[in-house]
């Protein structure tokens, strides 16, 4: 028997206000990570060394790199990473986040290069965390924060692959049920 789940029945940018709300950050936590914007700037340039040099070692994600302004590119990551310090994660930080995901979707990145990234990107944002007088509450407000990006990043790919199966079979509903091996 298949299943509807509510889930199914979110969309647009009540999917970004579902996962905002689901990470559950305080106004203590946003507040913490937003004293440490100036931090995450100081850190940047030694995370775009480790992020580039990671993607340029690998030819299967390099390729994406070869046509790119460089100088663009490290500002975006730059200005992405600061963000994740900027202490406020409202529906317009999530629709930013969304535009970067279908960026990546757009050029056929696959998702797992940027997901295999995400541990270049956590020691840098743990570093910027610890530089905070209450370190362990600034690294698990990290934690939350670099999570919500992973969601909405994810989400960029899976309303693209949902768009195009449901225009395959007719319809979004059994797009997800296919997907989710019921149909």
């Amino acid at each position: 028997m298949s299943t509807d789940h509510a889930s199914w029945h979110i969309k647009g940018d009540s999917i970004l206000t579902e996962l905002i709300a689901m990470m559950d950050l305080s106004a203590e936590e946003t507040a913490t990570l937003g004293a440490l914007q100036g931090a995450a700037r100081v850190h940047a340039p030694a995370l775009l060394d480790a992020f580039y040099q990671r993607l340029l070692s690998h030819s299967n994600t390099a390729e994406y790199l070869q046509q790119a302004s460089m100088d663009r590119l490290h500002t975006a990551v730059a200005n992405w990473f600061t963000d994740l310090f900027s202490g406020n994660y409202n529906e317009q930080y999530a629709k930013k986040r969304l535009i970067i995901g279908d960026v990546h979707v757009r050029i056929g990145l696959p998702v797992r290069y940027p997901l295999a990234m995400i541990d270049v990107i956590m020691p840098f944002g743990e570093q910027v965390a610890k530089t905070s007088a209450t370190p362990d509450a600034a690294i698990k407000a990290f934690h939350k924060v670099l999570s919500l990006d992973i969601a909405i990043f994810n989400q960029a790919y899976e309303d693209n692959q949902l768009k195009h199966l449901a225009e395959l079979v007719g319809g979004e509903r059994l797009a997800r049920l296919l997907l989710s091996g019921q149909g």
